[in-house]
């Protein structure tokens, strides 16, 4: 999902067919400057690629005419949307249709706003309000628009379809069933898989980052180098785990969606590629904690516990 960087850019992941009418699809890392009026996409996450890398490509806001659904056009490309440019058209595939929404949203308003009228906050935010039974007043998606340092930011105010599923558990839902396009994830071991997908991981050493493969059982956590790999790099066993939680430390390291996954013999320092995904890996990190030891207990306390038995015999 689209989210605000610490520069109050809008930023994520997409999916690009570079070569125009290639069909192929490629990886990339989005932000959307508007003070620099440009669209720019990098291999990466410019905070996990070497000093002063360069953007792979960029469009000028100013060029873009419009942006809308494509799946008509392109119907074997899932969550599919064209941006008109001159006289190219670039398609980009979503991770799923209210990222589709989102970025289209996000990407129409920025050609047309570049310095933001009060009265245009004030518009935008109470042709948006909903009732209070949950149904919005204005179709056709229940999004709140709001200008935010002259970007503007797209927020869902409440949901339709999946009655029995609250918003939290439908985002966990889907995320669980297909991580984001290229996190393919591995075949299912003995022990049942709770959540799998690319991460960033400082090194313990060098104290580089590099992209890598995590998968959450019931007992570990693993990861590998890509998701094609048989063989962890590493296993942190679960029982090891202190605590996972938000970084405290990410101003320092200058690091967004940054957590942290404390032992008692090294903290982990984990970069998500979305504040969305963050909470995610910590909520289901945590979750597969309490699983295994019950409620209340710390590995802390399971280590002086089994310290205390072995000292009896």
């Amino acid at each position: 999902m689209p989210y605000v960087d610490r520069q109050n850019r809008i930023c994520g992941f997409l999916d690009i067919e570079e070569i125009e009418n290639s069909g192929k699809f490629l990886r990339r890392y989005f932000i959307l400057d508007t003070r620099a009026d440009s669209l720019l996409w990098y291999m990466d996450n410019p905070q996990n690629l070497p000093s002063g890398a360069s953007n792979v490509g960029a469009l000028k806001l100013t060029y873009i005419s419009k942006v809308s659904d494509a799946t008509k056009q392109r119907p074997k490309a899932e969550y599919c949307f064209v941006i008109n440019a001159g006289m190219r058209k670039h398609f980009l595939q979503a991770n799923d249709q209210q990222d589709l929404v989102e970025w289209v949203n996000i990407l129409n308003k920025a050609t047309k706003i570049t310095v933001p009228k009060q009265s245009d906050v004030l518009l935008n935010t109470d042709n948006q309000s909903c009732h209070a039974e949950g149904q919005c007043a204005r179709k056709p998606g229940p999004y709140k628009t709001e200008i935010i340092g002259g970007v503007p930011i797209i927020t869902q105010t409440c949901q339709e379809g999946h009655e029995n599923l609250d918003g939290n558990e439908k985002s966990n839902l889907k995320r669980s069933q297909s991580q984001l396009a290229y996190f393919i994830g591995k075949p299912a071991s003995d022990l049942a898989v709770i959540k799998s997908g690319y991460c960033v991981k400082q090194g313990a050493v060098m104290k580089n980052w590099k992209r890598r493969y995590f998968i959450l059982d019931e007992n570990s956590i693993g990861y590998y180098k890509s998701d094609l790999d048989k063989e962890p790099l590493r296993t942190i066993p679960l029982k090891e785990v202190n605590k996972v939680q938000e970084c405290k430390q990410r101003d320092i390291l200058l690091r967004d969606n940054l957590f942290e996954i404390v032992t008692n013999f090294r903290t982990f320092y984990v970069q998500a590629d979305s504040p969305e995904d963050m909470h995610n890996w910590i909520k289901a990190i945590s979750g597969a904690i309490v699983a295994q030891r019950g409620p209340g207990r710390s590995a802390a306390s399971r280590v002086k516990s089994d310290s205390e038995i072995v000292t009896c015999h």
